[in-house]
């Protein structure tokens, strides 16, 4: 193997800091590379890895895109509190169904609504199940 080649890739940087392993492990956990969080927070990738790698903390504005961009508080981001459990939106198949949605943003006018229609009566039926079942659970205890 050419040597050059091996000296020209970037070897791989473990986090300095537990600030570092949170980053580094929200972004991973949403699906996002440094390039595109950088993007959701208007930075560089450069800048985004320095936060993983090198640096104790983001700056505090930066922290609060952070946060935001993860969906997570500052608190949680720093260490202070405890990470909340994933939500909803970071499941599989949550993400499946949010890219279909984009994909159903490029029909026809028409056809958007006619697919609307119809989560909303899958929505409405599935919710009055549950309220019937729910009465029927409180009258029989």
């Amino acid at each position: 193997m050419d040597r050059t080649l091996l000296r020209a890739m970037p070897k791989k940087v473990q986090p300095a800091s537990a600030f570092g392993e949170r980053l580094t492990a929200l972004h991973k956990a949403r699906n996002l590379t440094q390039v595109q969080l950088a993007e959701k927070i208007d930075s560089t990738q450069r800048a985004v890895s320095r936060y993983e790698t090198i640096a104790d903390r983001a700056p505090a504005p930066v922290l609060a895109k952070l946060a935001q961009a993860l969906g997570v508080t500052t608190d949680e981001l720093l260490g202070i509190k405890p990470m909340q459990a994933a939500s909803h939106a970071d499941a599989p198949e949550a993400r499946r169904l949010w890219r279909k949605f984009q994909q159903v943003m490029t029909l026809p006018e028409k056809d958007r609504r006619a697919v609307i229609r119809l989560v909303n009566s899958l929505v409405t039926v599935k919710a009055a199940s549950k309220d019937r079942d729910a009465r029927g659970r409180r009258a029989a205890g």
